[in-house]
């Protein structure tokens, strides 16, 4: 049992998120909004679907990349959109238990059924003033980081 507990707090210590965001001001403002949470976390960004894949299965520069324990997706990515991507980690066997996170500014019924139709964990409309941004951002790390258990990558391959 001991273990187990120092397990938890070892998991706690640093969670990884990647950010899959196009807009450099959104990206920037997710990445100091982190900073500003109670819990350590380290913030990776990508631009578009195809480098989010690219992350994810750790290809050509990204070959070191370290696998997140969340996923904060927009879904009006270039290259490959972010409805692809959420789709693709969705029906992955090595990538379906990492929790996505829809962050986008589209508030489209259809958007939104779709992406909890592909196993979104939660759909959130981007807000458009900084502060809403940073009270976002910390009601995820609220409920993502201290109600909720993530995952390990070990405990979700045995």
């Amino acid at each position: 049992m001991k273990w187990l507990l120092m397990k938890a707090v070892i998991v706690a210590d640093l969670v990884n998120v990647l950010v899959v965001e196009d807009s450099p001001g959104d990206a920037r403002l997710i990445t100091e909004a982190f900073k500003e949470t109670k819990v350590k976390t380290d913030v990776k960004v990508v631009q578009d679907g195809v480098d989010a894949m690219c992350f994810l299965r750790q290809e050509g520069v990204y070959a070191n990349a370290t696998r997140p324990d969340l996923i904060l997706l927009d879904l009006n990515l270039p290259r490959k959109d972010g409805r692809e991507v959420l789709a693709e980690i969705k029906h992955s066997r090595a990538f379906k238990q990492i929790p996505v996170l829809i962050l986008t500014t589209s508030n489209q019924p259809q958007d939104i059924l779709y992406s909890y139709e592909n196993h979104a964990n939660s759909y959130i409309v981007k807000p458009m003033d900084m502060d809403s941004f940073f009270k976002v951002v910390k009601n995820l790390e609220d409920f993502w980081f201290h109600v909720a258990k993530l995952p390990t990558y070990k405990e979700a391959n045995g």
